[in-house]
């Protein structure tokens, strides 16, 4: 009678544990960054894109191109236009966001290598920068890329 007792007990201690941990584990995964729709400016670090990126699909679905004014952001959302001020220098650019950045990182973005170039920065590889949220809608008057 013990021995059903002490296997009984057991067999649901392994049962619980099992569902236990598969919560925990399913909850870490669930747990990256949200995007924080709220937010209209931030401040932060700005890096831009490996080489190695080039060509390959972003978050959104599109080819990533360094020749597209495109960034990756973890606390924009996705298909959000965005002006980026290097204050330093206080150049600035208008690009989409169109990608994820590792969840690790602690970036605010990462820019496509012909916007980085926009605010000079590729020299030094990061850039105190502003972030400014302008909405869904590509800004008028963005065709000139560039804002000095």
């Amino acid at each position: 009678m013990n021995k059903r007792i002490i296997i009984a007990f057991f067999t649901v201690a392994m049962f619980a544990g099992s569902s236990y941990s598969q919560k925990h584990k399913q909850a870490a995964k669930t747990a990256v960054k949200r995007p924080k729709k709220d937010i209209k400016t931030q401040y932060g670090i700005a890096s831009f894109y490996a080489d190695k990126f080039h060509g390959r699909r972003t978050a959104n679905g599109e080819i990533f191109s360094q020749k597209k004014f495109t960034a990756a952001s973890n606390t924009v959302p996705l298909n959000t236009w965005v002006k980026v001020t290097n204050l330093r220098n206080k150049k600035t650019v208008i690009v989409k966001i169109t990608d994820r950045m590792h969840f690790r990182n602690k970036r605010l973005i990462d820019l496509s290598r012909i916007a980085a170039g926009q605010l000079g920065y590729t020299g030094r590889g990061l850039a105190r920068v502003r972030v400014d949220v302008l909405g869904k809608h590509k800004p008028a008057g963005s065709e000139s890329i560039a804002e000095q």
